[in-house]
């Protein structure tokens, strides 16, 4: 397996893991709001209150650990990205850069110049 696929999967990896984070996050806001509902109905068993603070907590201590793998993932990720742009910019000359945006910006003028013949033609 090449280098690049091995970090393209450690890539989905942290994207799935974010992905997560916040679908977790949002479902934890929600586990927050029905126990604070649940709180304020007068029938409600304390019981019940305690178990819903439970599951929040549960959740929370979920949430936490995907916090701390990302964190240390991620820095592994970024090291990877700053690496591969030195040797990119190591390797790419500032002429090659220089010619290729006027070469498109020679190519869109020439497209709105097309564009501009077009329209008087229809008048």
């Amino acid at each position: 397996m090449s280098h690049r696929k091995i970090i393209e999967g450690y890539y989905c990896d942290i994207n799935n893991l974010s992905d997560m984070l916040g679908k977790l996050t949002n479902s934890y806001r929600l586990l927050i709001g029905g126990a604070s509902e649940l709180n304020t109905v007068a029938l409600a068993h304390k019981k019940d209150v305690k178990a819903a603070i439970d599951r929040v907590n549960k959740l929370g201590n979920t949430i936490d650990e995907i916090i701390n793998a990302l964190n240390k993932s991620s820095g592994c990720y970024t090291n990877y990205c700053r690496i591969r742009s030195e040797l990119i910019k190591g390797k790419i000359k500032m002429e090659y850069m220089e010619n290729e945006i006027d070469e498109e910006l020679y190519l869109n003028e020439i497209d709105e110049d097309l564009d501009e013949d077009d329209d008087k033609k229809d008048r």
